[in-house]
């Protein structure tokens, strides 16, 4: 018997993903049209992100700026949304914003403003997210703002030019238990809503947790490895 082809592959993959999301839904009493499926295709190549287009999938997450402007430029007619994920360094704002639709990774004013910047260069309205920190306080440095800087980083971005408020990203603190981060995160994107009625996605959960964080009010998810398969070798 032949090996199964990547299209293959890739459908059987979002099949199994797919079935996860209406399942996590299902269980939260909640619509599974609501919850948005993002495929992050960071190291995996531009064919990868055809086929799944080809097989419906329509919305593209990616973390490195080099390789995504690369990808959005060979795939240019394909009608995806382009989700940059990862952290950004403001110098970096202005060529993202010539091929993103949506930047989940918001965590400073100087990146607010470069972004804003950008996104009038383009005459493009550009969605953002805050990327909230949960992280213990004893953990390493990562992206985020904590929940008291919350507040206003969020009005600075509802204000800029060139930029529309979202909501919240998280990434959960790794090796520990996900449930309170996200009923944490929940906690505070509620918080933000009555202030900023519109800012109503909730950008959390990846291949391992995906299930809790639509338990909590995940409106997109984003999935690499469970829908890609295994990153490949570092070269």
């Amino acid at each position: 018997m032949s090996a199964p082809s990547r299209r293959e592959e890739l459908a059987a993959n979002l099949a199994v993903v797919q079935a996860r999301i209406a399942a996590a839904a299902t269980a939260a009493g909640r619509d599974p049209s609501e919850i948005t499926l993002i495929a992050v295709t960071k190291t995996y190549p531009a064919a990868d992100i055809a086929l799944l287009a080809e097989l419906g999938v329509s919305d593209v997450g990616e973390s490195r700026d080099q390789e995504a402007a690369g990808k959005a430029a060979t795939l240019g007619d394909l009608p995806v949304r382009w989700h940059f994920v990862g952290q950004l360094q403001t110098n970096k704002a202005r060529s993202v914003a010539r091929y993103a639709d949506v930047v989940h990774s918001v965590d400073r004013p100087g990146l607010v403003g470069a972004l804003s910047r950008a996104a009038a260069d383009r005459a493009v309205q550009l969605d953002a997210l805050v990327q909230l920190n949960l992280d213990p306080a004893d953990s390493g440095p990562r992206g985020g703002v904590s929940p008291a800087e919350l507040p206003r980083l969020a009005d600075e971005i509802a204000a800029a030019a060139g930029l529309r408020l979202r909501g919240l990203m998280l990434v959960a603190p790794p090796g520990l238990d996900p449930e309170p981060v996200f009923d944490r995160l929940a906690r505070a994107a509620a918080a933000l809503r009555v202030e900023h009625p519109h800012a109503d996605w909730i950008s959390a959960g990846m291949s391992g947790d995906l299930e809790v964080a639509v338990m909590h009010g995940a409106t997109h998810v984003r999935v690499g490895s469970g829908l890609l398969g295994a990153r490949p070798a570092k070269r």
